[in-house]
């Protein structure tokens, strides 16, 4: 069991298991920038003073509070050192997911809302706390057991506890939770950049679409984002650009899907983002998705 969260905080990397599971604790100042990981997470919130940023959005949580973070999207933790922090974090990959579609019933379902209605925070009554205290309780079991059939038992639990997490977030949809602070107008220009990578991107783009004086763009997104608006589209496209090319295309092509004007710049930033150059990457791919 890991015993704090240093072995993943600013990970890029990939989660080989189809799932992790970390009961973590910790009273420390711990400092974390902005990132992003290839999997999708679940935060459950115990105790501390914590604020999570996602994507533009600020979370202020409370105990029991969920956080659901799809793949991609980037988040930044803070938390008062004074305090201790306590939480439990799932990792699972897209694909275990996908291997459980049945019919109507997609386990993706509470990942795509949350990213559709731009809200990443479930909030439990009391009897669904009470009702996740149970299950979380028992994955952990499982989670420390080496006993006969351990492998089939935590594929069931954690199956059991996304069927969960859809009836939480479906029951909530129409719901947004008090204690998120945001800005109306860059979450506007957030999706509309997430939406338009292979687009014209620039200050002076942005600032006559939205009818914001760009110097007034720049102050805001960097506040309401802690990124300024130039790496954010950066970072943006570069993920973009490594999904593309996971799922076989051309480096080449990948650039222009993702707007980059110049292939020379496209590959020092790839580079300097994933530590490959994007032909490396590109022939490498096999050997990832195995």
């Amino acid at each position: 069991m890991v015993s704090n969260e240093d072995a993943f905080a600013g990970k890029k990397g990939y989660l080989e298991k189809d799932f992790e599971f970390f009961h973590l604790t910790d009273k420390r100042t711990m400092h974390f920038e902005y990132h992003y990981h290839d999997f999708n997470k679940v935060i459950i919130f115990l105790s501390g003073n914590i604020t999570y940023l996602i994507e533009g959005k600020s979370y202020q949580l409370k105990p029991w509070d969920i956080l659901l973070i799809n793949n991609n999207e980037v988040h930044k933790l803070l938390m008062d050192p004074e305090e201790a922090y306590e939480r439990i974090v799932i990792w699972v990959n897209s694909s275990f997911l996908s291997k459980h579609l049945d019919g109507e019933c997609n386990l993706f379902t509470c990942f795509e809302m949350a990213l559709r209605q731009r809200c990443n925070l479930l909030r439990l009554d009391p009897q669904a706390q009470h009702q996740l205290s149970y299950l979380l309780a028992e994955l952990e079991k499982a989670f420390e057991s080496e006993e006969f059939g351990t492998g089939i038992l935590k594929n069931s639990l954690m199956l059991q506890f996304f069927v969960l997490m859809n009836r939480f977030y479906l029951r909530q949809r129409d719901k947004e939770p008090e204690g998120i602070k945001f800005s109306k107008e860059i979450a506007a220009i957030l999706d509309y950049i997430n939406e338009n990578l292979d687009q014209d991107l620039s200050l002076e783009n942005l600032s006559a679409v939205f009818f914001i004086n760009k110097y007034h763009l720049m102050h805001k997104f960097k506040m309401n984002t802690g990124y300024t608006v130039h790496n954010y589209i950066l970072q943006k496209r570069l993920i973009k650009a490594n999904m593309l090319m996971r799922k076989g295309i051309p480096a080449g092509e990948a650039c222009i899907c993702c707007g980059f004007k110049e292939y020379s710049s496209f590959v020092r930033s790839f580079k300097k983002m994933f530590g490959l150059s994007p032909r490396k990457y590109h022939q490498a791919v096999p050997d990832m998705n195995q």
